[in-house]
């Protein structure tokens, strides 16, 4: 049964999705396009068991869905606004990095 997640909801289960860099990269790749397990797993070179593990995690959080495909089943981004959500990310984190605004950034590694 679907729910109507909170914008709290919504926001840790994102985070949960990004705090992994191997996740990271898998949203990265499925904005490109949608992917067999198979293909992400060499393109992203780890095992199709690590892979499995964490397109479940993203599944899990709603940000990606199966795609029944013959007798394969590809993956891609639940919603395409996600892959927009991803950009504005990236782009904000870029602007971060480049005004570096928080004292500590260098001595504590922080930011």
């Amino acid at each position: 049964m679907l729910t109507v997640a909170t914008d709290i909801d919504v926001l840790a289960r994102f985070g949960r999705a990004l705090a992994d860099p191997i996740r990271c990269r898998i949203l990265l790749s499925l904005r490109q396009a949608p992917a067999y397990p198979a293909d992400l797993a060499d393109q992203l070179g780890i095992s199709r068991t690590r892979l499995s593990n964490h397109l479940a995690c993203l599944r899990d959080c709603g940000l990606v869905v199966t795609v029944p495909d013959g007798r394969r089943t590809r993956y891609e981004l639940a919603d395409e606004r996600l892959g927009h959500a991803l950009d504005d990310l990236r782009a904000a984190v870029v602007a971060v990095e480049a005004d570096k605004t928080c004292p500590d950034a260098d001595t504590n590694g922080c930011c």
